[in-house]
């Protein structure tokens, strides 16, 4: 299907559609399709809400993020301070985990196979994760702890449950844009300490907020 032209450009959909979540091109055809074309339009009125748009044509996704806080100061000097779009989400330890996990995950992934989709079941997410959690308790406390941190990171839109009891969770790729090598390495960082020191696992572990807009897993 070829691209509308510029006359035919629907901004307020994908303004809309972008406000409401994160835009995947296999999921939002039509939506993308008009992205692509009105991008430059996008960047430049949701730069006047303090945020940025962020748009990966190879992984085919695009999502809002709020500009950094200088820049928002910046934008805003001498007026008052915008309140924010974006909503800022505290990563528990085993939410943290599973993120980092499911990156490293999806990257080995990609090197070693050819399929576009990176998808798991239940039991082989609760088998990446568990090692880490198993001196907190009880097996079965440590699969609620598993299951609890999966819902969040569905609800958050980092993993999407497919259709049907055992069908399983995708990995979607925009987890990349949020876990980079920065974000592993201060997880990691904070990993070490729980590993090795006498305290336990911390109660609430923020290497990285969630900041995009919407956050439900469409």
């Amino acid at each position: 299907m070829s691209a509308p032209r510029h006359s035919e450009l629907d901004v307020p959909l994908v303004l809309t559609s972008l406000l409401r979540g994160v835009v995947e091109q296999d999921s939002h055809p039509q939506v993308w399709r008009h992205l692509q074309g009105a991008a430059p339009q996008v960047r430049e009125r949701v730069a006047d809400l303090g945020l940025d748009l962020v748009l990966d044509d190879v992984e085919g996704y695009a999502f809002l993020r709020a500009q950094p806080d200088q820049q928002l100061a910046e934008l805003r000097a001498g007026r008052p301070a915008l309140p924010r779009l974006v909503r800022r989400h505290a990563l528990t330890y085993p939410v943290s985990l599973l993120l980092a996990l499911l990156r490293k995950r999806l990257a080995e992934f990609d090197a070693s196979s050819g399929e576009a989709r990176l998808v798991l079941t239940r039991e082989q997410v609760v088998d990446l994760v568990a090692v880490f959690l198993a001196g907190s308790g009880q097996e079965a406390r440590v699969v609620q702890q598993v299951d609890s941190a999966l819902g969040k990171v569905v609800d958050l839109g980092f993993v999407r449950k497919l259709p049907g009891a055992d069908a399983g969770y995708e990995v979607r790729r925009i987890l990349k844009a949020f876990v980079d090598g920065q974000w592993l390495a201060d997880f990691e960082e904070r990993l070490r300490a729980y590993l090795h020191g006498p305290d336990g696992p911390p109660q609430d572990a923020q290497p990285a907020d969630d900041e995009t807009t919407g956050g439900e897993g469409r």
